[in-house]
């Protein structure tokens, strides 16, 4: 395993400079999918590049990807040998110039993540794990936080696109603002997760999808923090890849806080 998370890494490097220069020479197109959810060119190109080297080095095995095969139907695929893809979290956040933008690749068999990284690449931060081995920031070992009281818990969130579908979160935004210290939305699921993994959240809710969570959780989770849900899977997706109402939180207030925000599960 340590030598798909090497391939992993290299690649999301290489897929971070990509995205990176494509930025910095302003040739991005922008377009939208399912109405409102923002694409650009270099989404496109990175998943390309993700894509075409997995096929090339492992033409056995399958790919799960945000932009290219966003397939969750074949459970065969999932328990399989399995890549998960996103080639740009955060894509409003990177076609607005903001920094808080990951390329994140995991892999998995029985489905279960082995393997995982995210690269950060307008930070110059790159996180990585191996199953039972730690999770690592550059290269460093890193651990999520003692917090132990959600009176001094930063807790970290997103929202979904649809409009409509926001105003279900008020109640938990409600719940988190009156019984936390405070709550960051930073716009990239897998930036956030990875910040839990190092201790610069204390805990994150979200709603999101295996390419969001697959690699940023599983890291999370080697570095000691609690991964979990605050209802019961449903269906046949492997619990690794499941983000409804998912919760990832410092050890000391993953139970309070999913207690806290149960009464808002979907």
């Amino acid at each position: 395993m340590a030598d798909m998370l090497e391939f992993a890494q290299d690649l999301a490097r290489r897929a971070g400079v990509l995205i990176a220069a494509e930025r910095e020479g302003q040739t991005l197109d922008l377009s939208y999918k399912d109405g409102n959810e923002l694409l650009t060119s270099a989404d496109l190109q990175a998943d390309e590049l993700i894509r075409g080297e997995i096929e090339k080095a492992f033409p056995e095995h399958s790919i799960l990807s945000e932009e290219s095969s966003p397939d969750l139907s074949d459970p065969d695929a999932l328990n399989g040998p399995l890549w998960i893809v996103d080639p740009i979290d955060g894509t409003v956040n990177y076609a607005y110039n903001m920094h808080q933008v990951a390329v994140s690749i995991a892999y998995a068999e029985g489905g279960r993540v082995q393997a995982g990284v995210v690269c950060c690449p307008f930070f110059d931060e790159t996180f990585t794990a191996l199953r039972g081995k730690g999770a690592r920031l550059n290269g460093r070992p890193i651990r999520a936080s003692e917090c132990d009281q959600l009176a001094r818990a930063l807790i970290g969130t997103g929202f979904p696109y649809d409009a409509d579908a926001r105003v279900a979160l008020l109640e938990r935004l409600r719940l988190v603002l009156g019984h936390c210290r405070d709550i960051r939305r930073v716009g990239s699921a897998a930036s956030d997760i990875c910040w839990v993994a190092m201790g610069r959240l204390d805990g994150f809710c979200e709603a999101i999808k295996p390419w969001d969570l697959a690699a940023a959780a599983f890291i999370a989770r080697e570095a000691g923090a609690r991964v979990g849900h605050l209802g019961p899977v449903e269906g046949d997706m492997p619990e690794e890849f499941y983000g409804k109402d998912l919760v990832v939180a410092a050890p000391g207030i993953y139970e309070a806080l999913v207690a806290l925000l149960a009464p808002t599960a979907s």
